[in-house]
């Protein structure tokens, strides 16, 4: 099984800005709790094939990740793989970032997710519950990148 959910929210700054905070991957734990750490491969400006590793924590679980940038077309999208091996994966994921005015931009987020093994049996409860919470996520990504 697999399947998609995705969040939107419009954030109170310029879509350049916007963007900008988003491709700086290091940013995530400042709005998802659920990632523990995470570093960039190779340092410097995010672009195609950057790759972010992190540690995030899943009911109760910690598990390592590892995403690549595969589409980076600023200032309006950007796109991921994932790469590590785990029961349930990101398929694809990404912003997708359309200017609402010179000082708004929306913002949304998705993640196809997908299961492997005992990940196949899971699935369907990550979903669930990444579709209930997926409109949350889209405003703690507002409250983040206007917290700047």
């Amino acid at each position: 099984m697999s399947g998609r959910f995705s969040g939107s929210a419009v954030v109170d700054r310029p879509i350049q800005e916007v963007f900008d905070y988003l491709a700086e991957g290091t940013n995530d734990p400042e709005f998802s709790p659920r990632v523990q750490s995470i570093r960039k491969e190779p340092e410097g400006p995010s672009g195609l094939g950057t790759v972010f590793v992190s540690t995030v924590k899943d009911a109760g679980m910690k598990t390592a990740r590892r995403f690549e940038l595969t589409t980076f077309v600023a200032p309006t999208t950007i796109r991921w793989q994932e790469r590590s091996k785990n029961a349930v994966m990101v398929t694809e994921g990404g912003y997708d970032l359309e200017r609402v005015s010179d000082s708004q931009t929306r913002v949304t987020i998705f993640n196809n997710l997908e299961g492997h093994g005992f990940g196949k049996l899971v699935v369907g409860f990550a979903l669930k519950a990444a579709r209930k919470d997926a409109d949350a996520f889209a405003q703690r990504i507002k409250a983040a990148v206007e917290a700047r």
